[in-house]
């Protein structure tokens, strides 16, 4: 009977490999355990629960081909509780890659828990940032609508009933509109102010009666003239501005500069000046003083030598022509012109300076603070210390929060902003999805704690561990067969995509997000090693569209199950939204699918194994090949090396030169470059099987009679012969 070829029962295998692999995955014994771990596997959170249940433990041994090292546990310990990140770790300075890869396939310790992740806490600054030019658009532009409107109000009533004119005078007097009554507004508009009996002369809040004077409205509401005068329109303006402003914008500095010239000039005394606080402030901050500073020592010091040169400050006395009794001589005014435009100009550059350091300095603290937040209680810690005035302008981290997200720290409580940062979104229920206000949603969305105020890892598109996993073999994929500068070329660029990739993992929170960008997916494809121009765009979007538990799903139909270990890497549900179902216990669902997969394609290997070792080895060196990225990685995988050395009749005494000399002669033989190529794999296992045969037969007839007896054969000739004799 005619032996059949290694080749051809390697073929028999191959050729229909998903249809192999799945005879092999419906025998009762490898569905029974694989069922095992897939459901188990999930509910285990340490190296100790894993090693302790064999069961599980064994499976994911044989998956990665360490069945042999199955007793040694505290060894595989050591690999498992490895810093893979740190190239010096115990997994990573093992030669045989394989324990390399069993760590990356497990991560017990979980990504790194932080309060927030370095994008999370860059785009909440980034927003607070911007809520500050937003602010100074929107006063700009209710300004504008006041002044543009005011003219157009014929009565009281259409300036009550107007929303947006009513709140916007409201809040330029410091007045809330959400508590304030229309009748009464009426009221105070329509007051005699010469009645001291008026409605508006009888409120406690002198802001009603500053109301009354901004318009011209008669006691039966009606306008003689104008609504406001031109002058009226621009103080309150110049108040709108001071009332809302939250930060020295350039929009609070003119306004400030308008208001102090307007006011200043109506001034009979020093004191006078300073008994306006907005004008006290003005002065102080033009003059560098201090703003524990009392207003009569500010007076003093615009008027009286005697006490600015004791008190050691006569720069107010070239601003203010006042008496050294803070009166004003016959004919003189407070100030000149030029006296008020220089002054102006000392606010300008002292204004300047604070609003360089006012947002930088909150960003800074924010950050700093951020950084060193390990619990919800840590966030809500106070930066102010009551011993400590200088802390007293430092913004609180919470109110840096807030305002990112639009939020005016008067709308929560510590308590409440407490409940909103430790609901879960995922729960209709929970606290922060009963406010009904996307703003807090977001809010909470933005940090990482947990219902118990505790800080967890992020939710990214993909776990850090798994983007470290795809790190590792991107640099591998770019760097293969080169050496020297190239190499290290190679290993720069890797890494700046590497940090790229990474950083975009930070940002996207769905399948669109991922796929709309082609550096990203390019990344992917070639850390997976595939090429980028054989997958189209739709075919990864059909891909990352399926249903993974669906075994009928288009990328469950592919021949290539690299697709799907791809698609299951990422965390990602059906819909294309992040989901934290994605990580199970110490191992996220692709490389859960990764080891269920290797497990299956071992027990193929070592069933082919029991009848030939040919086949064993040629299927084994199929899958391998492309992961080897140097000569190296074929001496110190033994299996590899046996089928090196068969293929090209080397005798097992080469495994005693110099590692060097053996990488050499790997090389010499082999295209380390080209095993990625499935022709070029193809044809090494051709000639592995070929030589095999040869190697193996019971017979040497032939082979004697072409060699004259000699055994010094070239394995070109042992090839052609084997190909002889298959023909």
């Amino acid at each position: 009977m005619a032996t059949i070829s290694t080749y051809t029962s390697y073929l028999s295998v191959n050729r229909d490999i998903n249809s192999s692999l799945s005879k092999v995955a419906s025998q009762s014994s490898v569905a029974r355990d694989t069922e095992y771990y897939k459901e188990k596997i999930g509910q285990v959170t340490s190296v100790d629960e894993f090693l302790g249940d064999y069961r599980l433990y064994s499976y994911a041994m044989k998956a990665y081909g360490l069945e042999d090292m199955t007793y040694g546990k505290a060894f595989m310990r050591k690999v498992l509780e490895s810093d893979l990140t740190d190239s010096s770790s115990f997994a990573n300075s093992l030669t045989d890659k394989r324990y390399l890869q069993f760590a990356e396939a497990f991560n017990f310790t979980g990504d790194a828990k932080t309060a927030q992740n370095s994008v999370q806490a860059s785009t909440l600054t980034d927003a607070y940032k911007a809520s500050f030019t937003a602010e100074e658009k929107s006063l700009k532009d209710e300004s504008t609508y006041f002044a543009a409107q005011i003219g157009k109000v014929t009565n009281v009533d259409s300036l009550i009933n107007n929303d947006r004119l009513r709140t916007y005078m409201l809040d330029a007097v410091g007045l809330d509109s959400t508590y304030t009554s229309k009748s009464y507004l009426k009221q105070v508009l329509t007051s005699d102010l010469d009645d001291p009996d008026s409605v508006a002369n009888k409120a406690k809040n002198p802001a009603w009666k500053q109301l009354t004077e901004a318009f011209n409205f008669k006691a039966d509401g009606t306008i003689d003239g104008l609504v406001q005068s031109a002058d009226q329109t621009e103080d309150l303006k110049l108040n709108y501005i001071f009332n809302k402003s939250t930060f020295p914008s350039d929009l609070l500095a003119d306004a400030n500069d308008r208001y102090f010239e307007k006011n200043v000039a109506k001034a009979t005394t020093a004191t006078e000046v300073v008994a306006d606080k907005r004008m006290l402030d003005y002065v102080k901050t033009a003059f560098g003083l201090s703003t524990g500073i009392m207003a009569s020592s500010v007076a003093s010091l615009m008027s009286n030598e005697t006490f600015a040169t004791t008190y050691g400050n006569t720069a107010l006395l070239d601003y203010f022509n006042f008496e050294n009794d803070g009166t004003l001589a016959d004919g003189n005014t407070p100030q000149t012109a030029t006296q008020t435009t220089d002054m102006a100009k000392l606010y300008e550059k002292a204004f300047q300076k604070n609003q360089a350091t006012s947002v930088d300095e909150a960003v800074t603290n924010y950050q700093t603070r951020i950084a060193g937040v390990e619990s919800l209680d840590d966030f809500l810690v106070s930066n102010k210390k009551d011993d400590d005035k200088k802390n007293d302008s430092v913004t609180e981290i919470w109110d840096v929060a807030l305002r990112a997200f639009g939020i005016d720290p008067d709308e929560v409580s510590q308590s409440e902003l407490k409940r909103i940062l430790s609901s879960d979104t995922n729960d209709k229920k929970s606290y922060v999805n009963s406010l009904k206000d996307d703003r807090f949603v977001e809010l909470n969305k933005a940090f990482n704690f947990t219902t118990d105020g505790k800080v967890e890892a992020p939710l990214l598109a993909q776990s850090e561990s798994v983007s470290d996993k795809y790190a590792s073999e991107y640099e591998k994929n770019k760097v293969r067969g080169l050496s020297g500068k190239t190499k290290q070329d190679a290993i720069d660029k890797s890494d700046k995509e590497t940090e790229y990739y990474k950083e975009q993992m930070k940002t996207v929170t769905s399948v669109k997000d991922l796929l709309s960008d082609s550096r990203v997916t390019n990344y992917i494809l070639e850390a997976n090693g595939i090429d980028p121009k054989s997958v189209t765009s739709s075919d990864l979007k059909k891909m990352f569209e399926s249903d993974l538990t669906d075994p009928k799903s288009y990328v469950n139909t592919l021949d290539d199950n690299r697709f799907t270990e791809i698609v299951a890497s990422f965390n990602f549900d059906t819909e294309g939204n992040l989901t934290a179902d994605a990580v199970q216990g110490g191992q996220q669902r692709g490389s859960i699918l990764e080891t269920t997969n290797q497990y299956v394609r071992q027990t193929l290997e070592e069933q082919q194994g029991d009848t030939s070792e040919g086949v064993r080895l040629a299927l084994y060196f199929e899958r391998v090949a492309p992961t080897i990225s140097s000569a190296y990685g074929i001496l110190s995988d033994d299996a590899i090396f046996k089928f090196f050395k068969t293929a090209y009749s080397m005798p097992d005494s080469i495994a005693n030169m110099d590692v060097e000399k053996q990488a050499e002669m790997v090389t010499k033989y082999i295209d380390v470059t080209q095993l990625q190529d499935t022709d070029y794999v193809s044809k090494l296992i051709k000639r592995f099987t070929a030589l095999y045969d040869t190697q193996n037969s019971t017979s040497s007839s032939s082979l004697s009679i072409l060699s004259g007896g000699s055994t010094s054969i070239s394995a070109d000739t042992l090839l052609a012969v084997a190909q002889l004799k298959a023909g």
